[in-house]
């Protein structure tokens, strides 16, 4: 991997991080999945490098707990269904496929305390966040449906660069 690929990888891994905090006051709404798509589509060779630097950064600032876990499979999850479509351009699929997965993320993070506690544990964790869940995939679907077009013409021209 050359120079600028690392340092590619290290931006669009900061990039992910600050949106987040930049948007934490917003429940569950942010660029992570339109970014983890785009990133995929348009650096397929950088993409599981700049998450993880993403992973790392959140675990470093907020901490190692249980919830980090997730995001060690969550988002590379992502990642490997964004390359099972990666041939697919329409903006509306890509919309569905992220507030499908923010719909969806609630009972992915409860893998682990399916481990420690049971299915009832579990399914506890999962139903409790549903609220949060059903404003994930919104946020997700406006998101992703209102910067697809802007993002992709600027993953284009870094990607041409």
């Amino acid at each position: 991997m050359k120079l600028r690929e690392l340092v590619l990888a290290a931006l669009l891994g900061g990039i992910l991080f600050i949106q987040q905090v930049i948007l934490s006051g917003l429940p569950n709404i942010h660029l992570c999945a339109v970014l983890i798509i785009l990133y995929t589509l348009y650096f397929p060779r950088l993409v599981f490098l700049s998450v993880g630097i993403f992973i790392l950064l959140e675990g470093v600032i907020y901490g190692f707990g249980l919830w980090w876990i997730n995001y060690l499979y969550i988002w590379p999850l992502l990642v490997c269904i964004c390359l099972l479509f990666k041939k697919r351009k329409a903006a509306w699929f890509w919309a569905l496929l992220s507030g499908l997965y923010g719909f969806c993320f609630g009972a992915l993070c409860s893998l682990p305390y399916f481990v420690i506690g049971g299915p009832i544990m579990a399914f506890n964790y999962w139903i409790a966040g549903i609220p949060f869940d059903i404003l994930h995939g919104i946020g997700n679907i406006a998101v992703t449906a209102l910067l697809w077009k802007p993002l992709g013409a600027v993953f284009r021209r870094l990607n041409t660069a």
